[in-house]
């Protein structure tokens, strides 16, 4: 988009804005690492304003909507998704980022694409293709393919550095180079932990009198006054400071009261019961689109088949997933159409000699 003489240069106001109103360790857009591929600036929008544009319009950010937070495919529209659980990120990162005078627009962006590579299934889905990948599969390194490679939204390093930082052990801290990724990491942490408590309530797995008395007792029985604890914790202790971190009684509750969601939700018979059908489906899904590939694209090597399906299959809603394993394994009327267009299209994506002769 090209700057009208005629019309103010917005971005270069809230350029200026930044420079004198932000912390000095906040990230400031115009001194941006930049984006792998060189682009005019925008005369409307700061370079992490346009990232953040570019990951709510991309196709990955709209499949979230349909991709399991915690629970499968549920019925109930009051349990979180993949997106709903986004959405709860950012909002705490932006409190946290505005809070301490850091760049917002920067920890919004991240927060919006924290997730955008993760799998059908949540968790549950990550850890089968973990397991046929030969170099494995992290949601975090897939979410930066997205960005980078199948979408190519051309984001800027300080926002791919910290969707590939948001994720690992509570009790180190992010790498990420910015301090508004190191925000994202803790905001994702809080939002999963409450939002997760509400769900496994509505799912009737826990109740509110099992959740840790000591827990209670310093945060509150109440989602609300639990995140705003952890919020203002986390701001009054990282104010004026390079680092985000803590008080360490509030991050020995945090972190108590994680390790009883692993313990009695996540790893729970009843949330999980449905692992085994899950690990069915991404296997009966991978060996059909592997055989698939190599009948219909013999000039792939076997190393980009298998990085062209796990691809597709990552990119699945829990629904479509589901409707493809039927359509594949299950009597179906006559179809004309799968509907598998795009396994080739990110064949031709991942296949070395076609780039070769496109250079």
């Amino acid at each position: 988009m090209q700057s009208n003489t005629n019309v103010i240069n917005s971005r270069e106001v809230q350029e200026q804005k930044e420079l004198e109103s932000l912390s000095p360790f906040a990230a400031k857009s115009i001194n941006s690492k930049g984006r792998a591929k060189k682009e005019e600036p925008c005369f409307l929008r700061t370079e992490f304003q346009r990232d953040r544009d570019r990951i709510i319009h991309s196709k990955a950010f709209r499949r979230l909507k349909h991709k399991t937070q915690v629970f499968f495919s549920p019925t109930d529209d009051h349990f979180r998704t993949r997106m709903t659980h986004t959405l709860e990120v950012s909002q705490i990162a932006r409190t946290i980022a505005r809070a301490l005078n850091l760049n917002e627009d920067l920890a919004e962006a991240i927060a919006l694409g924290h997730d955008l590579g993760h799998t059908p299934f949540g968790h549950s889905g990550e850890d089968v293709l973990n397991e046929i990948m030969d170099y494995g599969f992290k949601h975090a390194k897939h979410s930066v393919r997205v960005a980078t490679i199948i979408e190519d939204l051309n984001l800027t390093e300080e926002t791919l550095d910290g969707i590939l930082n948001h994720s690992g052990s509570l009790k180190k801290e992010s790498p990420a180079f910015t301090l508004e990724g190191k925000i994202v990491k803790l905001s994702d942490k809080i939002a999963y932990i409450n939002h997760d408590i509400d769900d496994a309530i509505r799912a009737r797995i826990i109740k509110e009198s099992d959740l840790p008395q000591d827990c209670v007792n310093y945060f509150s029985v109440d989602r609300s006054e639990r995140i705003t604890k952890m919020v203002a914790d986390i701001i009054q202790n990282s104010f004026g400071k390079d680092k985000i971190c803590m008080s360490e009684e509030t991050f020995y509750y945090i972190d108590k009261l994680r390790t009883w969601m692993f313990r009695e939700v996540y790893t729970n018979k009843i949330a999980k019961q449905e692992e085994n059908k899950v690990k069915g489906v991404i296997y009966g899904l991978f060996n059909y689109y592997e055989s698939l590939l190599k009948k219909e694209m013999p000039n792939l090597n076997e190393d980009e088949i298998k990085q062209t399906v796990c691809d597709y299959i990552a990119g699945m809603t829990d629904r479509y997933a589901i409707q493809k394993y039927k359509d594949i394994y299950i009597p179906q009327s006559f179809q004309r159409n799968s509907g598998d267009e795009f396994l080739f299209t990110l064949a031709k994506i991942n296949n070395k000699s076609i780039q070769q002769t496109l250079l």
